[in-house]
């Protein structure tokens, strides 16, 4: 007998309260509407349902389901025992426990003192189980009021705005290519031009593709802004960490830290990780909080090994607190209203206000109260380097500006209209000390020429010990040959603490710039819903009845009731009779079936009746077939009987 009739047979053997706890377990399988114990055996056999059933198990269940596989058909309650070591009280009441939430979901059942396991099983990997996993301790919950985790998560939340802002402009400006993934060497470029560590950049990234931001284009697998991103970016925000909270419950990546970025399987549980790990903070009362973090994670892998890990437990937390969806060990109101589905009604407790001033300081940096808004970033990016605590100027951020073509006048007026207490006399020598030294040489791309007005400087550069590598050569009082190419030749006199600029054959400005391209997000398959809503309760349980009741033997023959005889009469003389009463209906039918004696008054013409004493014997195609009192038998027809009374006594 293969599994599934072995399972059949069993359902057979349950009554209606036992196949309804069986169902209430498995939804999926009950949303299917099977109509008999066979095509109910048949819906908890798919291996998406035992999927979706093993899932839910606790690591003790999984250990115990482990063991029956491995025994195979020696397996039993005794041999599981004796396998998994269960030989004290508290052992066998945990063996106790398991076997009996595996038979409430179908998957393990007895069968003449032997365990049938359902089909499609496998053990898990690894090495086989020896003893039943303990449950770890409870996590401890301490009193705290729920304000404190609010503010606890406002600096973080607002850092993942910033860094998620950030990768996205740099991805508009900047070549990230997906080949196989963003691999560690590049997110580890990434997080230093973000300021950042590589895990940080790891969630900025993968949540900006969650988010619907940032894509891979399909033709060379570059990391674009996509056509959401400029409205993204251009809103507050508290709108923009709406949009990060909600998408980051979503993210199907596993959440560990040594991988490759944007790399998933289909078979990647991420999303299941991070719901399980917000209903887990879910439980708590609003003024309660867990003490330690790692009781939290081991409470997780025991409950549902199949969903989290250790480290995978752990990195999500992480991203959730990064997030500001938990705080102290509680969840905050953002994380409570992502569960929901309304994260921008909170969202704006957790953020600042955009800023649209700088502070420019003395020691050339610009600090920003809270988060820069869009036009802010710009003008500071233009001219300075994100550092740290805000922004720096340096000669070669200044020079950066030059380069695209800016004047000095036009940066030192860019950031007098951004400065909340205007420019600082330090910040405009810079620039214009920088102005001064640049574009005195230039670099034409022909195999490559160093050009500049001065002789003398260039007679210094080709002494220059560190620019030995371009095997200078003088083809004129102002032109000197370089063996590199253009784009080295100007990296290595910028090294050299020179400031030539890029130049065309005619004399023009070549100003480098990458291609600043827009993609469409990637369009998720929507996860398969059934077309029937779920079975509540109550119909739940009408299910599990009419289950058991089909299922019930009948005999091949048996010989009608009087009462299914006598109310099938009642229903084929109304239908036939249009004049009679429904209680003269009733007493016809109860005189056919009891064989008694009945008055009745036939249509004989279309004003005149005739009455008749009769013993209805038989009823068929119309006709009443009945003997009078004299013992004869006579027909009439249902639609001429005017009238039915008992017969008087």
């Amino acid at each position: 007998m293969g599994r599934k009739s072995a399972l059949a047979s069993w359902l057979h053997e349950l009554d209606a309260a036992e196949i309804r706890a069986i169902l209430a377990l498995r939804k999926d399988a009950a949303d299917a509407h099977p109509h008999s114990l066979h095509g109910l055996a048949e819906e908890l056999s798919a291996p998406s349902s035992v999927r979706l059933a093993v899932d839910g198990l606790d690591r003790a269940c999984r250990d115990v389901l482990d063991a029956v596989l491995l025994l195979g058909a020696d397996a039993s309650p005794e041999t599981v025992a004796e396998r998994l070591r269960c030989h004290g009280k508290a052992t066998r009441a945990e063996l106790k426990r398991t076997l009996a939430r595996l038979r409430a979901h179908a998957l393990v059942w007895p069968a003449g003192g032997r365990l049938c396991a359902a089909a499609g099983l496998r053990p898990s990997d690894g090495d086989p189980p020896r003893r039943i996993t303990p449950a770890p301790r409870a996590p401890r919950r301490v009193a705290q009021r729920r304000d404190y985790a609010d503010r606890a998560a406002i600096a973080p939340a607002t850092s993942t705005v910033d860094g998620v802002t950030r990768l996205v402009e740099l991805c508009d400006n900047d070549v990230i290519t997906a080949r196989g993934g963003v691999g560690v060497r590049e997110l580890r470029r990434l997080a230093g031009v973000l300021r950042t560590d590589e895990p940080r950049a790891r969630l900025w990234l993968e949540l900006a593709v969650e988010a619907r931001l940032l894509a891979v284009a399909d033709d060379d697998r570059r990391v674009l802004p996509t056509t959401g991103s400029d409205d993204w970016l251009g809103a507050s925000p508290a709108d923009r960490l709406a949009a990060l909270a909600t998408a980051w419950p979503r993210m199907a990546w596993p959440p560990a830290r040594h991988r490759a970025a944007l790399t998933a399987h289909p078979a990647d549980r991420g999303d299941a990780a991070r719901a399980g790990l917000l209903a887990r903070y879910a439980a708590l009362a609003d003024d309660e909080a867990f003490e330690h973090r790692h009781e939290v994670v081991a409470d997780l892998v025991w409950s549902r090994p199949a969903v989290h890990d250790a480290s995978g437990a752990e990195a999500a937390l992480m991203e959730a607190e990064a997030v500001g969806l938990v705080a102290l060990g509680a969840l905050t109101a953002l994380g409570r209203a992502a569960l929901d589905g309304d994260a921008r009604a909170v969202a704006g407790a957790f953020v600042p206000t955009a800023a649209d001033r700088a502070h420019l300081t003395p020691d050339l940096t610009a600090v920003v109260e809270g988060l820069p808004s869009r036009a802010l970033g710009a003008a500071l990016d233009l001219a300075a380097d994100p550092a740290e605590g805000g922004w720096r100027f340096s000669a070669t951020s200044v020079r950066r500006a030059l380069d695209a073509g800016h004047t000095p006048e036009q940066v030192l007026a860019r950031l007098a209209e951004v400065a909340e207490r205007g420019v600082p006399r330090a910040l405009a020598e810079l620039v214009h000390e920088v102005a001064r030294r640049h574009g005195r040489l230039s670099v034409t791309a022909v195999a490559c020429c160093v050009r500049a007005d001065d002789p003398r400087l260039l007679t210094e550069i080709v002494r220059h010990r560190s620019l030995a590598r371009l095997r200078l050569q003088p083809l004129g009082p102002t032109v000197l040959a370089s063996a590199r190419p253009a784009d080295e030749t100007l990296a290595l006199l910028r090294e050299a603490g020179y400031a030539p600029t890029a130049a065309t054959v005619d004399g023009g400005a070549a100003v480098p710039r990458v291609s600043r391209r827009r993609v469409e997000p990637v369009r998720k398959v929507p996860a398969w819903r059934p077309w029937r809503p779920s079975l509540t309760e109550q119909e739940v349980a009408k299910l599990a009845v009419a289950l058991v009741e089909r299922g019930r033997p009948r005999p091949r023959s048996v010989a009608p009731r009087a009462e299914s005889r006598r109310m099938s009469a009642v229903r084929l003389l109304r239908d036939q009779s249009l004049v009679l009463r429904d209680s003269e209906v009733v007493l016809l039918a109860e005189a056919l079936v009891t064989r008694t004696s009945v008055e009745i008054d036939v249509a004989d013409g279309p004003r005149t009746t005739i009455r008749h004493v009769i013993t209805p014997v038989d009823h068929e195609s119309g006709s009443l077939t009945a003997n009078d009192p004299l013992g004869r038998s006579r027909e009439f027809l249902v639609c001429h009987i005017r009238s039915v009374r008992a017969v008087a006594t």
